[in-house]
C-alpha cells in the first residue's frame, strides 16, 4: 500500500514539474486516407483525433502570396521564385491544389488546433523580412495569435519573429547549436530541436525548464524514441505517427 503510494506521489510530482507531453501532427496528420503533407486535410484530419496541434510550412512567392509547402519546389516550381499564379494551381499527391497561409487558416477556423507555423529561410533575406510580416498580418486578421507558435531553422528570421509578433507569442529555434541560454537571451521560448540533439545534450532538458524555457522534439516516430522524451519531460513531440504517441501517452 505505502509502496503504491509513493510511485503515485512521484508520478503527481513529475506532472507538476513538467506538465503532460503534447501531441504535434507533423505537417498536419497526413497519413490519414485521402490526406497529404502541408494539405488543409491533413490539418483537419490531425483535429479530428484531437492533436494539440499541427505543424505546417510557409514560404512566400516573390508577389508577395504565403503558400503552405515543405520542400522549396512544387512539381519543379520553386515557390520563392515564383509568381502566385504559377504556384496556385500545383497540386498536392491528394488532389488538393496548394494551399494559401490565408486558406489554411480559414480552414483552421473550425478547429480547436494550436498552429505551428514554421518559417522557411528564404535565399533572400529582404524577401524573408517582408514575409515574416505578411505572415504576422494574416495571424491578426483571422484573429489567430493566440493559436499559433512560430518556429524557424531562420537565425534572422527568429529574431523578427521575436521582435515583431504580439508579446507572448512563443517563437521557437530549429537549429540545434543554440545552448538553453542562447535562446533565453535572444526571448526565444525554447529549442525545437530534433531529437538526437536532445539525447546528446539531456541536460539541456531540465536546464531549459529552469529558465523557463519549453522544449519540443522533431521527428519523433518509433516507440522508443517517443517514450525516453515522454520519461525526459520534453514539452511537445512532433510525429508523422500521432495516434501511436497518443496510445504512449495514455498509458
Amino acid at each position: 500500500m505505502m509502496k503504491n503510494l509513493f510511485f503515485a506521489l512521484i508520478a503527481t510530482i513529475s506532472l507538476t514539474c513538467w506538465g503532460q507531453t503534447q501531441v504535434v501532427a507533423h505537417r498536419g496528420y497526413w497519413k490519414a486516407p485521402g490526406s497529404a503533407q502541408n494539405s488543409c486535410r491533413s490539418l483537419i484530419k490531425a483535429d479530428s483525433i484531437h492533436c494539440w496541434g499541427t505543424e505546417f510550412d510557409v514560404w512566400m512567392s516573390r508577389d508577395g502570396v504565403v503558400f503552405v509547402n515543405h520542400d522549396a519546389t512544387i512539381n519543379g516550381i520553386e515557390i520563392q521564385k515564383a509568381k502566385a499564379s504559377q504556384v496556385r494551381t500545383q497540386r498536392l499527391p491528394n488532389g488538393e491544389l496548394i494551399p494559401t497561409l490565408e486558406q489554411l487558416l480559414q480552414a483552421a477556423k473550425g478547429t480547436t488546433l494550436q498552429l505551428v507555423c514554421e518559417l522557411k529561410p528564404h535565399d533572400d533575406k529582404q524577401q524573408e523580412a517582408r514575409a515574416v510580416k505578411k505572415i504576422l498580418k494574416l495571424f491578426h486578421k483571422y484573429g489567430m495569435e493566440d493559436r499559433v507558435t512560430y518556429i524557424t531553422f531562420s537565425y534572422p528570421g527568429l529574431k523578427m519573429l521575436i521582435q515583431q509578433a504580439p508579446a507572448g507569442t512563443e517563437v521557437y529555434y530549429l537549429n540545434g547549436e543554440l545552448t538553453p541560454r542562447d535562446l533565453k537571451a535572444l526571448g526565444a521560448a525554447g529549442p525545437d530541436y530534433h531529437y538526437s540533439v536532445f539525447r546528446h545534450h539531456s541536460g539541456w532538458i531540465e536546464l531549459c525548464h529552469r529558465l523557463g524555457l519549453k522544449t519540443n522534439a522533431w521527428t519523433v516516430n518509433k516507440a522508443e524514441e517517443m517514450q525516453w522524451c515522454i520519461d525526459w519531460g520534453i514539452d511537445f513531440i512532433t510525429t508523422n505517427e500521432p495516434e501511436l504517441l497518443q496510445q504512449l501517452l495514455a498509458q
